[in-house]
């Protein structure tokens, strides 16, 4: 697994643009290699689709960058409820037959199809975000999460007054537990006496956990009842649920890839948003597009972390500046990470 090329480090802040409520849609049609000119980036969206204020939509910031910096025309289409691979594949190959180049697919949901639709497409550049798939036509972007997890495990540490913090992640899955890992990693390092309640909504990302706001805010409720003062939510969607039930108790809420205090969806819980852990998925969406519009297309494993800028935690609220001693640990930490004196787990 290699770091992100110098290419990909000019990408690096997309997920901090605006986000915009349109999109284009798409069309299914047969495979074949596509005859047309290449159209510019498509991204096919995880479960949650657009809307969720977080990872689908981060992938859509970078969409949108490479729109209006190349003048491209682009396609970004929802999921559907209860779809299979085949379904996936179908996408994916509409979206290369019809001309756009690169095809990204948003989340590890897109392994098995992108695996099986990307060599039929050999002149296309396909991107997988938190996925590693073999292809010569393939670069999976990947992201260093438990680092940006480490750092929401400092906040979190200084901001309580209970010692007792919660984490929330939406499916029990090896993506997620990095989240969760770094997290708590985080947090001992910081103040060892602290207590951690962790909990996943569900098994599987078809019950629900990524796009079911209900979910979170029910499990937040329940950290909430047993102390807890500040809760980190990595459940896509359903962290909206969380970040709700911390705003109603006034307690923190610590929001996930992309900077939650600043979407709109959520202003009126932005004050009990205390910091995001961010994942640049914006910056590998668009560093993508550029690639291919140069002419040197990205392939195999990119691996965006804090170096580079790929992960990180966001300081936006004005609040992060006045916990004390918040932005210094959390200063340190990043130096640590960075210069390898702090290694942090991924399970």
């Amino acid at each position: 697994m290699r770091r992100i090329s110098k290419l990909t480090r000019v990408a690096v802040g997309v997920a901090s643009l605006g986000l915009v409520a349109t999109a284009c849609g798409g069309t299914s049609s047969d495979s074949g290699d596509s005859d047309s000119s290449d159209r510019g980036v498509a991204i096919a969206y995880d479960v949650g689709g657009k809307g969720d204020q977080s990872f689908n939509d981060a992938a859509y910031a970078g969409l949108t960058k490479a729109k209006d910096e190349f003048g491209y025309k682009t396609a970004d289409i929802e999921p559907t409820e209860g779809e299979t691979d085949a379904d996936k594949e179908q996408r994916l190959a509409s979206l290369a037959k019809q001309g756009y180049n690169p095809v990204v697919g948003v989340g590890f949901a897109y392994g098995p199809a992108m695996k099986a639709v990307a060599s039929k497409y050999p002149k296309t550049t396909f991107g997988i975000v938190d996925s590693v798939v073999e292809g010569k036509n393939v670069a999976s972007l990947v992201f260093a999460e438990e680092q940006a997890s480490y750092l929401a495990g400092v906040a979190a540490a200084k901001a309580t007054k209970s010692d007792v913090v919660g984490f929330v992640g939406g499916v029990d899955i090896p993506l997620i537990h990095k989240f969760e890992a770094g997290y708590k990693q985080g947090v001992q390092d910081t103040k060892p006496g602290v207590k951690v309640l962790s909990q996943y909504l569900t098994q599987t990302a078809e019950e629900g956990g990524f796009s079911s706001p209900d979910k979170g805010k029910a499990a937040a409720e329940g950290q909430i009842e047993k102390k807890a003062d500040v809760l980190y939510a990595a459940a896509g969607l359903s962290g909206q649920g969380v970040i709700e039930a911390a705003a109603k108790a006034k307690v923190w809420a610590i929001g996930v890839d992309s900077d939650q205090y600043k979407q709109a969806a959520l202003a009126p819980y932005k004050n009990y948003i205390l910091t995001s852990a961010l994942k640049d998925v914006g910056g590998a969406v668009y560093a993508l597009a550029k690639s291919v519009k140069d002419g040197k297309p990205l392939t195999g494993t990119q691996t965006f972390d804090l170096k580079v800028d790929g992960v990180g935690l966001s300081e936006s609220n004005p609040e992060f500046a006045k916990v004390a001693g918040l932005k210094e640990a959390v200063d340190k930490a990043k130096q640590g990470i960075n210069d390898g004196s702090i290694t942090v787990k991924t399970e």
